[in-house]
């Protein structure tokens, strides 16, 4: 059975459909379990910005940003390039784990034959790839995460993460950052999955020459690796309180948060109590 998720309201008829930065929101307005949400135009979400456009520049430009997050690694960088640059904006690149950390892998995925693909992605191996890969960011990336979080706390709103597709590495620091200021978790799942938005969705591109490349069956071996999961994003909630016990626990003995810091983080992204 499908478990429903918590609903969040609809993204505004004029949210911004940039040309060439997929996955773009500001994720304002969610709420808090004190009742207080996210202040908007805070804190955005992003595919990478390497290939926005002269009006996508301009869109970012006009956001007020302190801080662009680049969370892509040195070969996501080669291939997609590197950010456009933003006048007066700080581009700070923290590389996190790849969702499916390894060249032959994705050689594989780009390249690979239908009988290749069955082999590494079939019988639910996968999707077993990704929970596990959220799982090794949250106990592996702590001094990752807690940089973010910091700088976010000291100067660095408004901010804009992004990785390469902005469902995966930056999608696991939104939600921890969410956690921090303490947004319900219904609600950080449910902005989690509008990656799965036709619109927002990784373009997925393969260089294999075969006749069945993009054929239902190999889109289908695919797409546990760009879908935007709940189950993924769950994974990663239950090992932090397998591993310290508590969100709280994880904050302060994960990733050296103190009170205070956690304050400050309320106070850049949260409206008014």
């Amino acid at each position: 059975m499908t478990q429903q998720l918590p609903q969040v309201p609809p993204a505004e008829a004029d949210e911004p459909q940039l040309a060439e930065v997929r996955n773009f929101r500001d994720v304002g307005g969610l709420p808090t379990t004190d009742g207080r949400a996210v202040h908007p135009g805070r804190l955005f979400r992003s595919g990478h910005l390497a290939h926005a456009t002269e009006d996508d520049a301009a869109f970012l430009s006009s956001l007020g940003l302190h801080t662009v997050f680049d969370f892509r690694n040195e070969s996501d960088r080669r291939v997609e390039g590197a950010d456009v640059d933003l006048p007066g904006v700080r581009n700070v690149n923290i590389p996190l784990n790849d969702p499916a950390d390894g060249k032959e892998f994705w050689l594989l995925v780009r390249d690979g034959e239908i009988a290749q693909l069955r082999e590494i992605l079939g019988d639910g191996k996968a999707a077993a790839r990704m929970t596990d890969s959220y799982r090794k960011m949250v106990v592996e990336r702590t001094s990752e995460h807690s940089r973010i979080l910091h700088s976010m706390a000291e100067e660095s709103v408004p901010a804009l993460m992004h990785c390469a597709a902005g469902k995966d590495r930056a999608g696991l620091a939104i939600a921890i950052t969410l956690l921090a200021v303490g947004v319900e978790r219904g609600a950080i799942e449910a902005d989690y999955v509008k990656s799965n938005d036709p619109h927002r969705r990784y373009k997925v591109r393969r260089s294999s020459t075969s006749p069945d490349a993009m054929s239902p069956e190999v889109m289908e071996l695919l797409s546990p690796l760009f879908d935007a999961r709940v189950e993924y994003l769950r994974a990663a909630f239950e090992t932090i309180e397998a591993t310290w016990g508590s969100v709280d626990a994880y904050l302060a003995e994960g990733l050296k948060l103190a009170p205070e810091t956690r304050e400050r983080l309320r106070e850049r992204l949260l409206t008014e109590a």
